[in-house]
Parts: structure tokens; C-alpha cells; sequence
């Protein structure tokens, strides 16, 4: 996929476990899980949000295009 999932060094710079950003954002521990390891296949503007919220942080400090990854489409 060419879009490349962060939240793990986010997670990281703020010293932030799994248990506690799945519980400031409101979604389960395992969807959280999947998002991280870069398995979704979406993500809602609302959670989004939220990680930014939660993470003070943008967007882009989430997800990142990279060039010349294999797309899954």
C-alpha cells in the first residue's frame, strides 16, 4: 500500500500505550492494533481526529504517502 501508517512512532514520541490512546479515542484495543500495524483498509475522519486530538499532532504526522509501494487495488 502506498499510504504508510505512523501511529507507532507517534505512540513512541508521546510515550502513549496501546490500552491508553484505544481508551482517549474510544475504539477497542484491537481495531487500534490493526490500524497501527498498517492493516486497515480505512479510516473514519472521526477517529482520525481523534488520534490527532489525543496525540497533538496533524495528520500528516499519521499517515504518509510513499512513492513506489505496491498498491493493493
Amino acid at each position: 500500500m502506498s499510504i504508510h501508517i505512523n501511529l507507532d512512532v507517534m505512540m513512541a514520541k508521546r510515550k502513549l500505550r496501546l490500552k491508553t490512546l484505544a481508551q482517549l479515542v474510544g475504539i477497542t484495543e484491537q481495531n487500534l492494533s490493526v490500524l497501527k500495524n498498517g492493516k486497515a483498509k480505512a479510516v473514519r475522519f472521526s477517529t482520525l481526529n481523534k488520534l490527532c486530538i489525543a496525540l497533538e499532532c496533524q495528520p500528516g504526522d499519521i499517515l504518509a504517502y510513499k512513492e513506489g509501494l505496491e498498491s493493493d487495488d
